[in-house]
């Protein structure tokens, strides 16, 4: 029979809805229902496409015999990360606190005011390598809560306060300037690896704010380092494992630093970032890789994520069914010698292993190997024969709920993949992405705007969004708004970023993850550092930064100022790990650029000029393309046709050179 969670909007709750498990979803009456009862709240964590989450699934909450004594011993909440960053957020910094390392499935144990007493990640069926078994963890939280429940809530309440009592030195004194960027570039020049490219060791990471971050600064700079190790880490990833020869897109995380054996569930935010790093390093370079990548990366999101409704799914898992009816990690991506030959033929095959370094010994599990691709390039016939075999493979799970924050990182990488490549189905997709986020994720109907976070099958999911939701979305639009000349995705971006500056910033600058109007958690989160995406705090600071310049609004700009002191605090500590902040600063040095675009419609002289604007290299500049004196843009007003002619303007803070009429000339007034 099922549970509570049969009427979620998440995947991952809906995986659970079978169990045994007697499951509360996040909420008021799971915690009522807990002081009522006198029993503790077991806090389960994770997301769909989580490989360890399916395994905890399988041994224990499926088991009978486990989820009896969950159900006579707590309250089990179950929280999908992806809906509910904010919780995650909280109970993951108690939960490194307290053990030094965290990771999902996340598991809290809690009294029923929230208060974090015992923590844990994955914990197995049976005691292994040290760890206790969960049904060993369920019986000493039971018995310590039983027998010596003062000192349990004493616990609790320590770190509760201990937790609330942390502040965040974010910065504040000003906005980093070239020092912090230079010593924030000889911080990844020390922790580059040279060998293999990207940043540290195993696991390893697509670093793709960091090379944003160093794309922008050679473009300012012309610092040749900057640049070549933004080039050689995309090769390196690219030819590597993690990147999928076949399909396009890139997974998770290699699991060595050569990028060989990636984790292979498939994230939105990564490919939409990657799509739009590959983009910009061909628009710096003219690489033939970088081209093909990003077209590939950006089909693989629209064939592979994009939902019926026109956003896209969140992710792919990295299991799926294997022919003897197994379920095992990477299932759909690896291939064998023999699978090689039996689809291509003995020659063929042959010259497939040696072009994909598939050996017999193999670099997977079970002599699979991963297809890499470090030398030649393989012909378009045989990938697509390899292909069309793959196809018929079980297929992984898909997480088809559309997370907002995700889906504007889409759009913006969609937008300019599509424009630099004269792709307009690129466009589209991501027009379509962006009407329904207006359509369903917007809600004007209290005051200002209020987003949610997600949505599935066409219906809006009641979780709230958060910081990274607004400040992603009007970044896509914003990118929309460059792309299509149409300046209605400029005005949806400013309702969003009114809502920033009203709801999620405090006086000094510093921002919060959640609106001052939010749950109340033990603790409200703000974290600035960018992890596997932008974080809510650089996003804001960037789309809040491109929204001044394209207006002139210095609300706008000062709270992009105010926000960016974080990156003179950690920039030159840290660089890995606020990479979009970095890119953003880049931007603030750089002024941004604002370049206006005026002609008419259909006009093919606007268009190559319209085009030179988008394939400049500025950092963060911002490009407006209209009717002469239009009203869509701001950066449009008063600039007229020169000798009715069509015309670019490239301004600073609204101040402009001379225009011009000569698309040569306009790229040299955007590269100095």
């Amino acid at each position: 029979m099922p549970n509570r969670l049969a009427h979620a909007t998440s995947p991952y709750l809906l995986q659970h809805a079978e169990n045994p498990v007697d499951w509360w979803p996040w909420s008021d009456e799971a915690f009522d229902e807990a002081r009522r009862r006198g029993v503790p709240v077991l806090l389960s964590v994770g997301y769909s496409s989580c490989h360890w989450c399916h395994v905890m699934a399988h041994e224990s909450f499926e088991d009978d015999a486990t989820a009896a004594v969950m159900n006579e011993h707590f309250v089990s909440v179950k929280v999908d990360r992806e809906e509910r960053p904010d919780v995650d957020a909280v109970y993951m910094e108690a939960v490194q606190a307290a053990t030094g390392q965290g990771g999902w499935p996340m598991t809290v144990f809690m009294t029923p005011d929230g208060e974090p007493f015992y923590f844990g990640t994955y914990f197995p069926p049976a005691p292994r390598h040290g760890m206790p078994s969960f049904q060993q963890v369920l019986e000493g939280v039971t018995a310590a809560w039983r027998d010596r429940r003062d000192e349990v809530t004493e616990v609790a309440e320590k770190i509760t306060r201990d937790l609330a009592g942390r502040s965040l030195a974010h910065g504040g004194q000003g906005v980093p300037g070239e020092e912090e960027l230079a010593q924030a570039l000889l911080g990844l020049t020390r922790e580059y690896d040279e060998r293999h490219g990207g940043f540290g060791g195993a696991p390893k990471f697509p670093p793709s704010m960091a090379v944003e971050f160093l794309l922008r600064h050679h473009a300012r700079t012309g610092a040749e380092g900057a640049l070549q190790m933004a080039a050689d880490t995309c090769e390196a990833m690219a030819r590597g494992g993690i990147y999928d020869q076949l399909g396009g897109g890139f997974a998770r995380y290699s699991v060595d630093r050569e990028w060989v054996v990636p984790h292979f569930e498939k994230m939105l935010y990564d490919n939409a970032l990657l799509c739009r790093v590959y983009a910009h390093l061909w628009r710096a370079t003219g690489s033939d890789l970088a081209r093909r990548v990003a077209l590939e990366t950006a089909d693989f999101m629209v064939r592979e994520l994009r939902t019926a409704e026109g956003g896209f799914a969140s992710a792919l898992d990295a299991d799926s069914d294997t022919p003897d009816g197994g379920h095992a990690e990477g299932a759909f991506y690896v291939w064998t010698p023999a699978q090689l030959r039996e689809v291509l033929g003995d020659a063929d095959g042959e010259r497939a292993a040696e072009l994909f370094r598939v050996t017999e010994e193999g670099t997977f599990e079970e002599g699979a190997s991963v297809l890499q691709l470090p030398g030649a390039e393989a012909g378009p016939e045989l990938r697509a024969r390899l292909l069309a075999a793959r196809e018929q493979r079980p297929r992984p799970g898909r997480d088809d709920k559309v997370v907002a924050a995700w889906n504007g990182l889409a759009i913006a990488a969609l937008a300019e993949t599509g424009a630099y490549f004269d792709r307009p189905d690129l466009v589209e997709r991501a027009t379509e992405a962006a009407d329904l986020l207006v359509r369903l994720h917007m809600d004007f109907s209290a005051g200002g705007v209020r987003m949610h976070r997600t949505s599935k099958d066409g219906r809006a999911g009641a979780n709230a969004g958060v910081l990274e939701d607004y400040a992603d979305v009007a970044e896509g639009f914003l990118a929309l708004a460059a792309v299509s000349g149409e300046g209605t995705w400029l005005e949806f971006a400013g309702f969003l970023l009114d809502m920033v500056i009203d709801r999620f910033r405090e006086e000094g600058g510093a921002f919060y993850d959640t609106a001052h109007d939010a749950e109340q958690l033990i603790r409200r989160p703000q974290d600035p550092t960018d992890s596997a995406a932008p974080s809510g705090w650089s996003a804001a600071a960037g789309a809040l930064l491109s929204y001044a310049a394209h207006t002139g609004s210095e609300v706008h700009r000062t709270a992009a100022e105010g926000a960016l002191g974080v990156v003179k605090a950690l920039g030159p500590r840290a660089p890995r790990f606020i990479g979009w902040g970095l890119a953003v600063a880049e931007a603030l040095l750089d002024g941004p650029r604002e370049v206006a675009v005026v002609g008419a419609q259909g006009d093919a002289h606007r268009h190559e000029l319209h085009r030179v604007a988008l394939l400049s290299t500025a950092p963060g500049a911002v490009v407006a393309a209209g009717e002469a004196d239009g009203e869509e843009f701001p950066l449009l007003r008063d600039r007229p046709l020169v000798n009715g002619s069509a015309a670019a303007y490239v301004c600073r803070a609204f101040v402009c050179d001379s225009p011009t009429t000569d698309a040569a000339e306009l790229g040299r007034k955007l590269t100095h």
